[in-house]
């Protein structure tokens, strides 16, 4: 259980960097194409932006992976999809 943890927060430490040099590189490229200064409301926002976008896909790759790993996708009863071809012996 310890090292789920220091896992965890090793792994949430890594994206919260990616996030910050993330941030600090699209300020920096902003003002090298003389779109101005931004405020600290900018930055404050680019960096939810960014934090929200990592975090987003942190999730949903996770489930995706759990989802393949425990075979949740092997369990979905697809008989009465009306686009896939049905064998004869079915009904």
């Amino acid at each position: 259980m310890k090292d789920r943890i220091l896992r965890f927060l090793l792994l949430l430490s890594l994206s919260l960097f990616v996030a910050a040099v993330a941030t600090l590189g699209l300020g920096l490229f902003w003002i090298a194409i003389g779109g101005g200064a931004m405020s600290v409301h900018g930055w404050i926002a680019m960096g939810l932006g960014v934090l929200g976008t990592v975090g987003l896909a942190w999730g949903l790759m996770s489930l995706a992976f759990r989802s393949h790993r425990d075979g949740w996708d092997d369990q979905v009863d697809n008989r009465l999809d009306p686009g896939r071809d049905t064998p004869k012996d079915i009904y």
